[in-house]
Protein backbone atom coordinates (compact mmCIF):
# COMPACT_ATOMS: atom_id res chain seq x y z
CA UNK A 1 0.00 0.00 0.00
CA UNK A 2 1.45 3.33 -1.02
CA UNK A 3 1.96 6.13 1.46
CA UNK A 4 -1.11 8.41 1.79
CA UNK A 5 -1.25 11.05 -0.92
CA UNK A 6 -2.31 14.64 -0.25
CA UNK A 7 -5.97 15.15 -1.00
CA UNK A 8 -7.31 17.57 -3.58
CA UNK A 9 -10.85 18.96 -3.24
CA UNK A 10 -13.52 16.32 -3.76
CA UNK A 11 -17.28 15.88 -3.58
CA UNK A 12 -18.71 13.21 -1.30
CA UNK A 13 -22.34 12.38 -2.13
CA UNK A 14 -24.24 10.22 0.39
CA UNK A 15 -27.38 8.59 -1.00
CA UNK A 16 -29.53 7.88 2.03
CA UNK A 17 -27.90 10.95 3.56
CA UNK A 18 -30.60 11.34 6.22
CA UNK A 19 -30.65 7.65 7.15
CA UNK A 20 -29.25 5.86 10.19
CA UNK A 21 -25.92 4.83 8.65
CA UNK A 22 -25.13 8.31 7.38
CA UNK A 23 -26.10 10.01 10.63
CA UNK A 24 -24.53 7.48 12.99
CA UNK A 25 -21.35 6.52 11.10
CA UNK A 26 -20.55 8.42 7.92
CA UNK A 27 -20.99 12.00 9.09
CA UNK A 28 -19.16 11.48 12.42
CA UNK A 29 -16.31 9.82 10.51
CA UNK A 30 -16.04 12.72 8.07
CA UNK A 31 -16.29 15.23 10.93
CA UNK A 32 -13.36 13.54 12.72
CA UNK A 33 -11.24 13.61 9.56
CA UNK A 34 -12.06 17.29 9.12
CA UNK A 35 -11.36 17.96 12.80
CA UNK A 36 -7.91 16.39 12.38
CA UNK A 37 -7.18 18.49 9.31
CA UNK A 38 -7.36 15.74 6.69
CA UNK A 39 -10.14 17.18 4.52
CA UNK A 40 -8.84 19.76 2.03
CA UNK A 41 -10.30 23.22 1.58
CA UNK A 42 -13.15 23.09 -0.92
CA UNK A 43 -14.18 19.50 -0.18
CA UNK A 44 -17.97 19.21 -0.11
CA UNK A 45 -20.32 16.71 1.55
CA UNK A 46 -23.73 16.36 -0.07
CA UNK A 47 -26.56 14.41 1.47
CA UNK A 48 -29.38 13.14 -0.72
CA UNK A 49 -32.74 11.57 0.06
CA UNK A 50 -36.22 11.69 -1.39
CA UNK A 51 -37.58 14.21 1.09
CA UNK A 52 -37.00 17.89 0.19
CA UNK A 53 -35.00 19.73 2.85
CA UNK A 54 -33.34 23.11 3.13
CA UNK A 55 -29.59 23.18 3.50
CA UNK A 56 -29.86 24.76 6.96
CA UNK A 57 -32.30 22.09 8.12
CA UNK A 58 -29.93 19.36 6.93
CA UNK A 59 -27.02 20.99 8.76
CA UNK A 60 -29.14 21.12 11.92
CA UNK A 61 -29.94 17.41 11.53
CA UNK A 62 -26.24 16.58 11.15
CA UNK A 63 -25.30 18.72 14.15
CA UNK A 64 -27.90 16.98 16.31
CA UNK A 65 -26.45 13.56 15.50
CA UNK A 66 -22.83 14.64 15.75
CA UNK A 67 -23.50 15.88 19.29
CA UNK A 68 -25.09 12.50 20.00
CA UNK A 69 -22.40 10.27 18.49
CA UNK A 70 -19.20 12.30 18.90
CA UNK A 71 -17.80 12.51 22.47
CA UNK A 72 -18.36 15.99 23.90
CA UNK A 73 -14.63 16.67 24.32
CA UNK A 74 -14.10 15.98 20.59
CA UNK A 75 -16.94 18.21 19.39
CA UNK A 76 -15.42 21.65 18.96
CA UNK A 77 -17.33 24.68 17.75
CA UNK A 78 -14.67 25.85 15.30
CA UNK A 79 -14.38 22.38 13.78
CA UNK A 80 -18.16 22.12 13.52
CA UNK A 81 -18.48 25.46 11.76
CA UNK A 82 -15.83 24.44 9.23
CA UNK A 83 -17.60 21.11 8.70
CA UNK A 84 -21.00 22.81 8.45
CA UNK A 85 -19.75 24.95 5.56
CA UNK A 86 -19.05 21.76 3.62
CA UNK A 87 -22.59 20.40 3.99
CA UNK A 88 -25.16 20.55 1.20
CA UNK A 89 -28.39 18.73 0.49
CA UNK A 90 -30.26 17.69 -2.65
CA UNK A 91 -33.60 15.90 -2.88
CA UNK A 92 -33.28 12.93 -5.26
CA UNK A 93 -35.39 9.86 -5.89
CA UNK A 94 -32.59 7.62 -7.11
CA UNK A 95 -35.05 5.09 -8.59
CA UNK A 96 -36.24 7.60 -11.19
CA UNK A 97 -34.44 9.16 -14.13
CA UNK A 98 -36.18 12.48 -13.53
CA UNK A 99 -35.49 14.87 -10.67
CA UNK A 100 -31.68 14.96 -10.63
CA UNK A 101 -31.46 18.66 -11.45
CA UNK A 102 -30.76 19.88 -7.93
CA UNK A 103 -27.83 17.51 -7.47
CA UNK A 104 -26.57 18.21 -11.01
CA UNK A 105 -26.46 21.94 -10.30
CA UNK A 106 -24.51 21.37 -7.09
CA UNK A 107 -21.91 19.26 -8.86
CA UNK A 108 -21.55 21.15 -12.12
CA UNK A 109 -18.90 23.56 -10.82
CA UNK A 110 -16.70 20.61 -9.80
CA UNK A 111 -16.82 18.64 -13.04
CA UNK A 112 -13.15 17.61 -12.90
CA UNK A 113 -12.78 16.84 -9.19
CA UNK A 114 -13.08 13.34 -7.69
CA UNK A 115 -16.63 12.29 -6.83
CA UNK A 116 -17.45 9.66 -4.23
CA UNK A 117 -20.99 8.29 -4.43
CA UNK A 118 -21.77 6.42 -1.22
CA UNK A 119 -24.85 4.20 -1.54
CA UNK A 120 -26.15 3.91 2.03
CA UNK A 121 -29.34 2.37 0.65
CA UNK A 122 -30.91 -1.04 0.09
CA UNK A 123 -28.87 -3.24 -2.30
CA UNK A 124 -31.77 -3.51 -4.74
CA UNK A 125 -31.31 0.23 -5.36
CA UNK A 126 -27.59 -0.01 -6.18
CA UNK A 127 -28.06 -0.80 -9.87
CA UNK A 128 -30.88 1.68 -10.62
CA UNK A 129 -29.07 4.46 -8.71
CA UNK A 130 -25.88 3.96 -10.70
CA UNK A 131 -27.70 3.83 -14.04
CA UNK A 132 -29.73 6.92 -13.23
CA UNK A 133 -26.74 8.95 -12.02
CA UNK A 134 -24.96 8.04 -15.27
CA UNK A 135 -27.98 9.13 -17.31
CA UNK A 136 -27.94 12.42 -15.39
CA UNK A 137 -24.32 12.96 -16.45
CA UNK A 138 -22.89 12.77 -12.92
CA UNK A 139 -20.35 9.97 -13.45
CA UNK A 140 -17.22 11.88 -14.38
CA UNK A 141 -13.78 10.43 -15.19
CA UNK A 142 -12.76 10.37 -11.52
CA UNK A 143 -16.00 9.07 -9.96
CA UNK A 144 -16.15 6.06 -7.69
CA UNK A 145 -19.00 4.32 -5.90
CA UNK A 146 -19.16 2.75 -2.42
CA UNK A 147 -21.49 -0.20 -1.82
CA UNK A 148 -22.63 -1.11 1.68
CA UNK A 149 -23.22 -4.75 2.53
CA UNK A 150 -25.10 -6.85 1.89
CA UNK A 151 -24.28 -7.19 -1.81
CA UNK A 152 -27.41 -9.17 -2.62
CA UNK A 153 -29.05 -11.89 -0.50
CA UNK A 154 -27.60 -14.90 -2.34
CA UNK A 155 -25.16 -15.70 -5.15
CA UNK A 156 -27.57 -14.97 -8.00
CA UNK A 157 -28.70 -11.60 -6.62
CA UNK A 158 -25.09 -10.69 -5.77
CA UNK A 159 -24.10 -11.33 -9.38
CA UNK A 160 -27.04 -9.25 -10.59
CA UNK A 161 -26.11 -6.32 -8.34
CA UNK A 162 -22.45 -6.51 -9.32
CA UNK A 163 -23.33 -6.67 -13.00
CA UNK A 164 -25.69 -3.68 -12.79
CA UNK A 165 -23.15 -1.52 -10.97
CA UNK A 166 -20.39 -2.81 -13.26
CA UNK A 167 -22.30 -1.49 -16.28
CA UNK A 168 -21.58 2.02 -14.98
CA UNK A 169 -18.35 1.78 -12.98
CA UNK A 170 -15.20 -0.16 -13.75
CA UNK A 171 -14.10 -2.68 -11.09
CA UNK A 172 -11.30 -0.35 -9.99
CA UNK A 173 -13.96 2.30 -9.23
CA UNK A 174 -16.23 0.05 -7.12
CA UNK A 175 -15.51 0.01 -3.37
CA UNK A 176 -17.45 -2.72 -1.54
CA UNK A 177 -17.05 -1.74 2.08
CA UNK A 178 -16.70 -3.99 5.11
CA UNK A 179 -16.01 -1.74 8.07
CA UNK A 180 -14.31 -4.56 10.00
CA UNK A 181 -11.38 -4.29 7.59
CA UNK A 182 -10.83 -0.69 8.70
CA UNK A 183 -10.43 -1.51 12.39
CA UNK A 184 -7.00 -0.80 13.86
CA UNK A 185 -6.74 -4.29 15.33
CA UNK A 186 -7.46 -5.87 11.94
CA UNK A 187 -4.78 -3.69 10.38
CA UNK A 188 -2.48 -4.78 13.15
CA UNK A 189 -3.15 -8.40 12.29
CA UNK A 190 -1.44 -7.69 8.96
CA UNK A 191 1.46 -6.00 10.74
CA UNK A 192 1.70 -8.78 13.32
CA UNK A 193 1.95 -11.46 10.65
CA UNK A 194 4.01 -9.78 7.97
CA UNK A 195 6.29 -7.44 9.95
CA UNK A 196 7.35 -9.99 12.60
CA UNK A 197 9.22 -13.06 11.45
CA UNK A 198 8.62 -14.77 14.80
CA UNK A 199 4.90 -15.14 14.07
CA UNK A 200 4.80 -15.83 10.36
CA UNK A 201 7.26 -18.69 10.67
CA UNK A 202 4.86 -20.53 13.04
CA UNK A 203 1.64 -19.48 11.29
CA UNK A 204 0.69 -22.88 9.92
CA UNK A 205 -0.75 -26.30 10.71
CA UNK A 206 2.45 -27.52 12.35
CA UNK A 207 2.22 -25.02 15.21
CA UNK A 208 -1.44 -23.91 15.37
CA UNK A 209 -4.08 -26.20 16.86
CA UNK A 210 -7.15 -24.19 15.89
CA UNK A 211 -8.51 -20.66 15.41
CA UNK A 212 -11.67 -19.06 16.81
CA UNK A 213 -13.34 -15.96 15.36
CA UNK A 214 -16.12 -14.48 17.48
CA UNK A 215 -18.27 -11.44 16.77
CA UNK A 216 -20.72 -11.22 19.69
CA UNK A 217 -23.31 -8.53 20.32
CA UNK A 218 -25.24 -7.96 23.53
CA UNK A 219 -27.98 -5.99 21.77
CA UNK A 220 -30.97 -7.44 19.93
CA UNK A 221 -32.27 -6.47 16.52
CA UNK A 222 -33.64 -3.18 17.92
CA UNK A 223 -35.14 -1.14 15.07
CA UNK A 224 -33.68 -3.37 12.34
CA UNK A 225 -36.23 -6.15 12.71
CA UNK A 226 -37.81 -5.72 9.27
CA UNK A 227 -34.43 -6.01 7.54
CA UNK A 228 -32.97 -8.61 9.86
CA UNK A 229 -35.86 -11.03 9.56
CA UNK A 230 -35.22 -11.33 5.81
CA UNK A 231 -31.48 -11.74 6.37
CA UNK A 232 -30.38 -13.55 9.51
CA UNK A 233 -26.96 -13.91 11.08
CA UNK A 234 -25.40 -16.01 8.30
CA UNK A 235 -26.13 -13.44 5.59
CA UNK A 236 -25.72 -10.40 7.84
CA UNK A 237 -22.42 -11.31 9.53
CA UNK A 238 -20.78 -14.54 8.35
CA UNK A 239 -20.85 -13.97 4.59
CA UNK A 240 -18.97 -10.70 4.93
CA UNK A 241 -17.43 -9.76 8.30
CA UNK A 242 -16.40 -13.18 9.60
CA UNK A 243 -15.20 -14.53 6.27
CA UNK A 244 -13.10 -11.41 5.69
CA UNK A 245 -11.48 -11.90 9.10
CA UNK A 246 -10.91 -15.56 8.28
CA UNK A 247 -9.19 -14.54 5.04
CA UNK A 248 -6.79 -12.18 6.83
CA UNK A 249 -5.91 -14.88 9.35
CA UNK A 250 -5.45 -17.66 6.82
CA UNK A 251 -4.08 -16.04 3.66
CA UNK A 252 -0.52 -16.65 2.53
CA UNK A 253 1.87 -13.67 2.57
CA UNK A 254 1.16 -11.47 -0.45
CA UNK A 255 4.10 -10.33 -2.57
CA UNK A 256 3.30 -6.71 -1.64
CA UNK A 257 0.50 -4.56 -0.26
CA UNK A 258 -0.64 -3.85 -3.79
CA UNK A 259 -4.47 -4.06 -3.72
CA UNK A 260 -4.75 -7.04 -6.05
CA UNK A 261 -1.82 -8.88 -4.44
CA UNK A 262 -3.68 -8.84 -1.11
CA UNK A 263 -7.07 -9.64 -2.58
CA UNK A 264 -5.68 -12.46 -4.71
CA UNK A 265 -4.48 -14.20 -1.54
CA UNK A 266 -7.82 -13.67 0.20
CA UNK A 267 -9.62 -15.17 -2.79
CA UNK A 268 -7.43 -18.28 -2.63
CA UNK A 269 -8.60 -18.84 0.95
CA UNK A 270 -12.27 -18.52 0.01
CA UNK A 271 -11.85 -20.95 -2.86
CA UNK A 272 -10.07 -23.43 -0.56
CA UNK A 273 -12.86 -23.41 2.05
CA UNK A 274 -14.32 -26.90 2.24
CA UNK A 275 -18.02 -26.79 1.28
CA UNK A 276 -20.44 -27.70 4.07
CA UNK A 277 -23.50 -29.68 3.05
CA UNK A 278 -25.35 -32.94 3.55
CA UNK A 279 -24.72 -34.62 6.90
CA UNK A 280 -22.05 -32.03 7.76
CA UNK A 281 -24.78 -29.43 8.22
CA UNK A 282 -25.83 -31.09 11.49
CA UNK A 283 -22.29 -31.56 12.86
CA UNK A 284 -20.50 -28.46 11.60
CA UNK A 285 -23.14 -25.72 11.87
CA UNK A 286 -25.47 -24.43 14.58
CA UNK A 287 -28.39 -22.06 14.14
CA UNK A 288 -29.91 -20.27 17.12
CA UNK A 289 -32.53 -17.69 18.01
CA UNK A 290 -32.62 -15.74 21.26
CA UNK A 291 -35.45 -15.94 23.75
CA UNK A 292 -36.24 -13.54 26.56
CA UNK A 293 -33.70 -13.20 29.34
CA UNK A 294 -31.40 -10.68 30.96
CA UNK A 295 -28.85 -8.60 29.07
CA UNK A 296 -26.85 -5.56 30.14
CA UNK A 297 -28.50 -5.67 33.55
CA UNK A 298 -32.12 -5.64 32.44
CA UNK A 299 -34.87 -8.00 31.33
CA UNK A 300 -35.11 -8.15 27.54
CA UNK A 301 -37.70 -9.69 25.20
CA UNK A 302 -37.18 -12.60 22.85
CA UNK A 303 -36.67 -12.23 19.11
CA UNK A 304 -40.31 -12.88 18.24
CA UNK A 305 -41.48 -10.21 20.68
CA UNK A 306 -38.94 -7.73 19.29
CA UNK A 307 -40.02 -8.14 15.67
CA UNK A 308 -43.70 -8.28 16.59
CA UNK A 309 -44.54 -11.80 15.43
CA UNK A 310 -44.00 -15.38 16.55
CA UNK A 311 -42.85 -18.29 14.45
CA UNK A 312 -39.96 -16.66 12.64
CA UNK A 313 -37.30 -19.15 11.51
CA UNK A 314 -34.60 -16.49 11.15
CA UNK A 315 -31.38 -17.28 12.99
CA UNK A 316 -29.84 -14.68 15.31
CA UNK A 317 -26.86 -16.92 16.14
CA UNK A 318 -24.55 -19.01 13.98
CA UNK A 319 -21.59 -21.23 14.86
CA UNK A 320 -19.61 -23.01 12.15
CA UNK A 321 -16.63 -25.32 11.99
CA UNK A 322 -14.82 -24.18 8.85
CA UNK A 323 -11.93 -26.05 7.26
CA UNK A 324 -9.46 -24.93 4.61
CA UNK A 325 -8.14 -27.50 2.18
CA UNK A 326 -4.61 -26.33 1.48
CA UNK A 327 -1.10 -27.18 2.71
CA UNK A 328 -0.90 -24.38 5.26
CA UNK A 329 -4.18 -25.11 7.07
CA UNK A 330 -5.17 -28.73 6.40
CA UNK A 331 -6.46 -30.26 9.64
CA UNK A 332 -6.74 -26.92 11.50
CA UNK A 333 -10.39 -26.08 12.23
CA UNK A 334 -11.45 -22.44 12.22
CA UNK A 335 -14.48 -21.98 14.44
CA UNK A 336 -16.75 -19.07 13.55
CA UNK A 337 -19.34 -17.71 15.96
CA UNK A 338 -21.63 -14.69 15.86
CA UNK A 339 -24.90 -13.76 17.49
CA UNK A 340 -27.13 -11.18 19.07
CA UNK A 341 -28.17 -10.94 22.73
CA UNK A 342 -25.07 -12.79 23.85
CA UNK A 343 -23.35 -12.48 27.22
CA UNK A 344 -21.26 -9.47 26.22
CA UNK A 345 -20.18 -7.36 23.29
CA UNK A 346 -16.94 -8.89 22.12
CA UNK A 347 -15.20 -9.33 18.78
CA UNK A 348 -11.94 -11.23 18.74
CA UNK A 349 -9.70 -13.65 16.89
CA UNK A 350 -8.12 -16.39 19.01
CA UNK A 351 -5.14 -18.31 17.63
CA UNK A 352 -4.59 -21.39 19.77
CA UNK A 353 -1.10 -22.85 19.40
CA UNK A 354 -0.23 -26.49 19.96
CA UNK A 355 1.06 -27.71 23.31
CA UNK A 356 4.78 -28.13 23.85
CA UNK A 357 5.86 -31.50 22.39
CA UNK A 358 7.68 -32.69 25.51
CA UNK A 359 7.31 -31.45 29.09
CA UNK A 360 10.52 -31.34 31.12
CA UNK A 361 8.99 -29.91 34.30
CA UNK A 362 7.76 -32.13 37.15
CA UNK A 363 4.08 -32.34 37.89
CA UNK A 364 4.52 -30.21 41.00
CA UNK A 365 5.53 -27.28 38.77
CA UNK A 366 1.92 -26.89 37.69
CA UNK A 367 -0.16 -27.35 34.56
CA UNK A 368 1.34 -26.02 31.35
CA UNK A 369 -1.22 -24.37 29.07
CA UNK A 370 -0.54 -23.98 25.36
CA UNK A 371 0.20 -20.48 24.11
CA UNK A 372 -2.74 -18.46 22.84
CA UNK A 373 -2.81 -15.22 20.85
CA UNK A 374 -5.94 -13.08 21.24
CA UNK A 375 -6.54 -10.22 18.83
CA UNK A 376 -9.29 -8.01 20.25
CA UNK A 377 -11.34 -6.06 17.72
CA UNK A 378 -13.80 -4.55 20.18
CA UNK A 379 -14.53 -3.10 22.61
CA UNK A 380 -10.90 -2.69 23.77
CA UNK A 381 -8.77 -3.03 20.66
CA UNK A 382 -5.45 -4.74 21.26
CA UNK A 383 -3.38 -7.91 21.19
CA UNK A 384 -2.77 -10.32 24.09
CA UNK A 385 -0.31 -13.22 24.10
CA UNK A 386 -0.98 -15.86 26.76
CA UNK A 387 2.17 -17.70 27.83
CA UNK A 388 3.75 -19.61 30.70
CA UNK A 389 6.30 -18.11 33.09
CA UNK A 390 8.03 -19.05 36.34
CA UNK A 391 6.44 -17.63 39.47
CA UNK A 392 8.93 -15.64 41.62
CA UNK A 393 10.50 -17.50 44.51
CA UNK A 394 13.36 -19.82 45.39
CA UNK A 395 11.39 -22.93 46.31
CA UNK A 396 11.78 -24.67 42.96
CA UNK A 397 10.09 -24.00 39.64
CA UNK A 398 6.42 -23.23 39.80
CA UNK A 399 4.83 -22.34 36.49
CA UNK A 400 2.19 -19.71 36.18
CA UNK A 401 0.19 -18.44 33.19
CA UNK A 402 0.74 -14.79 32.35
CA UNK A 403 0.18 -12.57 29.34
CA UNK A 404 1.73 -9.82 27.31
CA UNK A 405 -0.97 -7.25 26.67
CA UNK A 406 -0.87 -4.54 24.01
CA UNK A 407 -3.79 -2.14 24.42
CA UNK A 408 -3.80 0.36 21.59
CA UNK A 409 -5.48 3.05 23.69
CA UNK A 410 -2.99 2.69 26.56
CA UNK A 411 0.13 2.22 24.42
CA UNK A 412 -0.38 4.98 21.89
CA UNK A 413 -2.26 7.42 24.15
CA UNK A 414 -4.37 8.61 21.27
CA UNK A 415 -7.91 8.27 20.05
CA UNK A 416 -8.29 5.15 17.92
CA UNK A 417 -10.02 6.28 14.71
CA UNK A 418 -13.28 4.63 13.79
CA UNK A 419 -13.02 2.12 10.94
CA UNK A 420 -15.17 4.29 8.67
CA UNK A 421 -12.68 7.16 9.01
CA UNK A 422 -9.90 5.06 7.52
CA UNK A 423 -12.06 3.51 4.83
CA UNK A 424 -13.71 6.72 3.64
CA UNK A 425 -10.34 8.36 3.18
CA UNK A 426 -9.10 5.30 1.29
CA UNK A 427 -12.03 5.71 -1.11
CA UNK A 428 -11.20 9.38 -1.65
CA UNK A 429 -7.58 8.44 -2.34
CA UNK A 430 -8.65 5.64 -4.68
CA UNK A 431 -6.96 2.99 -2.52
CA UNK A 432 -8.97 -0.28 -2.77
CA UNK A 433 -6.81 -2.70 -0.73
CA UNK A 434 -9.25 -2.87 2.19
CA UNK A 435 -12.32 -3.31 0.00
CA UNK A 436 -13.81 -6.49 -1.43
CA UNK A 437 -13.36 -7.39 -5.06
CA UNK A 438 -16.26 -8.82 -7.02
CA UNK A 439 -14.82 -12.33 -7.18
CA UNK A 440 -14.27 -12.29 -3.40
CA UNK A 441 -17.89 -11.40 -2.73
CA UNK A 442 -19.19 -14.08 -5.06
CA UNK A 443 -16.85 -16.76 -3.66
CA UNK A 444 -18.06 -15.92 -0.14
CA UNK A 445 -21.68 -16.18 -1.28
CA UNK A 446 -20.99 -19.52 -2.97
CA UNK A 447 -19.73 -20.99 0.32
CA UNK A 448 -22.46 -19.54 2.56
CA UNK A 449 -25.22 -20.36 0.10
CA UNK A 450 -24.36 -24.05 0.38
CA UNK A 451 -25.02 -23.79 4.12
CA UNK A 452 -28.30 -21.95 3.54
CA UNK A 453 -29.43 -24.66 1.11
CA UNK A 454 -28.32 -27.36 3.55
CA UNK A 455 -30.41 -25.84 6.34
CA UNK A 456 -33.39 -25.63 4.03
CA UNK A 457 -33.01 -29.21 2.78
CA UNK A 458 -32.82 -30.59 6.32
CA UNK A 459 -35.55 -28.32 7.67
CA UNK A 460 -33.01 -27.10 10.23
CA UNK A 461 -34.77 -25.02 12.89
CA UNK A 462 -33.01 -22.35 14.97
CA UNK A 463 -32.22 -23.66 18.45
CA UNK A 464 -33.45 -21.42 21.27
CA UNK A 465 -31.00 -19.74 23.63
CA UNK A 466 -31.53 -17.42 26.56
CA UNK A 467 -30.64 -13.77 26.09
CA UNK A 468 -27.48 -13.01 28.02
CA UNK A 469 -25.97 -16.46 27.42
CA UNK A 470 -23.30 -17.53 24.92
CA UNK A 471 -25.81 -19.15 22.57
CA UNK A 472 -27.36 -22.62 22.21
CA UNK A 473 -25.80 -25.58 24.01
CA UNK A 474 -25.25 -27.13 20.57
CA UNK A 475 -22.61 -24.47 19.99
CA UNK A 476 -20.66 -25.79 22.98
CA UNK A 477 -21.00 -29.31 21.63
CA UNK A 478 -19.70 -28.18 18.24
CA UNK A 479 -16.22 -27.55 19.65
CA UNK A 480 -16.35 -30.09 22.51
CA UNK A 481 -16.69 -32.91 19.99
CA UNK A 482 -13.16 -31.98 18.95
CA UNK A 483 -11.92 -31.81 22.55
CA UNK A 484 -11.84 -28.00 22.58
CA UNK A 485 -13.68 -25.12 24.27
CA UNK A 486 -14.81 -21.66 23.26
CA UNK A 487 -12.51 -18.93 24.50
CA UNK A 488 -14.80 -17.62 27.25
CA UNK A 489 -14.63 -21.08 28.85
CA UNK A 490 -10.82 -20.81 29.05
CA UNK A 491 -10.60 -17.55 31.01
Amino acid sequence: MAAPVALSPFDFVAFGGSGDLALRKLMPALYHRDHDGELPAGARIIGTARKPMERAAYAALIEEHLRRHVPSHEFEEAAWLRFKDRLHYAAVDSTRQEGWGELTRLLEDGALRPRVFYLATSPELFGPTCHNMKAAGLVNADARVVLEKPIGHDLASSRAVNAAVGDVFGEDRIFRIDHYLGKESVQNLMALRFANAMFETIWHRGEIDHVQITVAESIGVAGRGAYYDTSGALRDMVQNHLLQLLCLVAMAPPTSLDPDAVRDEKLKVLIALRPIGGADIATKTVRGQYRSGAAEGKVVPGYGEEIGRDGSQTETFVAIKAEIDNWRWAGVPIYLRTGKRLAERRSEIVVQFRAVPHLIFPGAAGTVAANRLVIRLQPDEGIKLHMMTKAPGSGGIRLKPAHLNLSFAETFKARVPDAYERLLMDVVRGQPTLFMRRDEVEAAWRWTEAILKGWQARGEQPKPYTSGSWGPSASVALVQRDGRSWHEDME
